[in-house]
């Protein structure tokens, strides 16, 4: 089955000396990867070829020794470390590939378009106008220990060795280190550790969901508050467990507050001049949010998958989903622009390889307008007071022709995952009959605000309500099963006061209620005992 490699990056700080040696040795750096591309461009025998063996030849063509006296192109530059050189040549390497695999592209799609006879006006690409690279410093141009670490830097005449202590994460434990990447930011100094860390391969999707208990992870991913709701499902449709996750409106109402400030400002300075970045703190601010909303998110979707035992996580592929004028509000066509579906996607990818389990999408097509129990399409969507009349995107609650009902980003939910089932040919699950007739409980049957995680066939009284008897259907095909709700009899107060604080309790909280529903919800509490 082989071997696979996960890949991570520890950040830690170093102390800010010694800032004009850094920047010496950071233009160096790329001076040098300047050359060495130059040379790569000029000679056609060197494009294509790998790190270690472009490494040996333009060695030869330009670094001067006992053995070669004489050389095609000497380095303008006299005594540069062996390794800060040899770390340069593999940035100009990188750098060649990437530009002549644009190159390659652009030269086929031309070809293409002109071999139909149809215009082409796209630009060819362009070598690297300015080289910003952060020097790697390779095994001998650093020492490290556990609370400092020596650099080689280019003093602007000659090499020194200088101490930096450092602050940030350790290493942790089964993982290997990496050559390190210096980056200044501004005053700020950083030391970029790639770490890596060699695991078993998990088999593929194909492979994996022949497994009769093989569990998936699948993920709907929103604009509202549920920025997220993930199921655990098996192949016979067993719903293992669910979890929402929410902090949209706090990030819409976040990020709403930089871009009026940012509007604001505008409106006063006027027009900016061409190549002048305008609120840049601002912009960063919305940047940050965005990515630590990104990460949080992915994290919680990583964690989720691992304690209910998925091996898979499944996604919806949003690639194509715009904001679109006329067709939603301007509130909504804002939070489409900013949303995160791409961050959280790549986030999770990688942060789930590290534990084994792998990423999947699917074809969002019709997941939200499908019932997963009776594949009844299209399903009404409506609000929790309203009676489902249309399907009206964004509404939280769902309702199809038979009868069931629930919240409808765990209905998508479920889609998804039952369409990577029904992509390698197991089909989904159908409900009972009598589950067909119109029984609207469910289990996915929950009001809209309620309950953070469900584990199948276990829902608390509190969280459902009182009265009428409950139905839990199986989604495998057999009957409901049918369970009394624990009701309190009343034997310490009188029926009617309980009737009438409970109607009150139920009344819509209006301003300056809060404190008079409080004291009453804790009066009855202490009649009870």
């Amino acid at each position: 089955m082989g071997t696979g490699k996960a890949t991570r990056t520890i950040v830690q700080r170093l102390e800010t000396r010694k800032l004009d040696w850094v920047a010496s040795t950071i233009g160096l750096y790329n001076e040098v990867a300047h050359f060495y591309f130059l040379v790569i461009t000029n000679y056609p025998s060197l494009q294509g070829l790998g790190v270690k063996n472009a490494t040996s030849k333009l060695e030869k063509l330009t670094v001067v020794s006992k053995a070669r006296p004489a050389v095609e192109i000497p380095l303008p530059w006299d005594k540069l470390p062996r390794d800060f050189r040899r770390a340069a040549i593999a940035s100009a390497v990188g750098s060649a590939s990437s530009f002549f695999t644009n190159l390659n592209k652009w030269s086929n799609r031309k070809q293409a378009r002109q071999a139909k006879g149809k215009k082409f006006t796209e630009r060819p690409p362009v070598p690297p106008r300015t080289w910003n690279i952060k020097p790697t410093f390779y095994a001998q141009m650093y020492l490290r220990d556990s609370f400092a670490v020596m650099l080689k830097l280019f003093t602007g005449e000659s090499w020194s060795w200088v101490k930096f202590k450092t602050v940030g994460r350790e290493i942790p434990q089964g993982w290997e280190f990496r050559c390190p990447h210096l980056v200044q930011k501004g005053g700020r100094l950083e030391l970029h550790f790639p770490i890596e860390k060699v695991f078993e391969k998990p088999q593929k999707v194909k492979e994996q969901v022949k497994d009769e208990d093989v569990k998936i992870c699948s993920v709907d991913l929103n604009i509202s508050d549920r920025l997220a709701v993930c199921t655990i499902l098996k192949r016979d449709g067993t719903q293992v467990a669910t979890k929402f996750i929410r902090g949209g409106d706090y990030l819409n109402a976040r990020r709403k507050c930089c871009l009026g400030r940012v509007a604001r400002n505008r409106r006063l300075t006027g027009i900016c001049k061409s190549g002048e970045t305008d609120n840049k703190g601002l912009w960063e601010k919305v940047r940050h949010i965005d990515d630590y909303e990104a990460h949080r998110i992915s994290r919680r979707i990583v964690d989720f998958a691992r304690e209910n035992g998925a091996s898979i996580i499944v996604f919806e592929h949003l690639a194509n989903f715009k904001p679109k004028k006329g067709k939603y509000s301007r509130r909504g066509n804002e939070k489409r622009a900013y949303w995160l579906r791409g961050k959280i996607y790549k986030f999770t990818k990688y942060k789930a390889w590290e534990y084994g389990i792998i990423i999947s999408r699917v074809n969002p097509r019709n997941t939200s307008r499908d019932c997963s129990y009776c594949d009844v399409s299209p399903i009404f969507r409506h609000g929790e007071h309203e009676q489902p009349t249309e399907y009206r995107p964004g509404a939280p609650l769902f309702t199809c022709a038979n009868g069931h009902r629930g919240n409808a980003d765990l209905n998508a939910s479920r889609n998804i995952g039952f369409k990577l089932f029904a992509r390698h040919g197991y089909q989904k699950p159908v409900a009972s009959e009598s589950l067909r007739r119109g029984c609207s409980n469910s289990p996915c049957n929950l009001p809209n605000n309620e309950m953070d995680v469900v584990t199948s066939g276990v829902v608390r009284e509190s969280e459902r309500g009182t009265g009428a008897p409950h139905v839990y259907p199986s989604l495998v095909g057999c009957e409901p099963i049918i369970t009394e709700p624990e009701v309190i009899q009343p034997s310490l107060f009188d029926l009617q006061e309980v009737e009438s604080t409970t109607q009150m309790l139920r009344t819509p909280r209006r301003q300056g209620c809060r404190k008079k529903q409080e004291t009453t919800s804790d009066s009855i509490q202490l009649s009870l005992f």
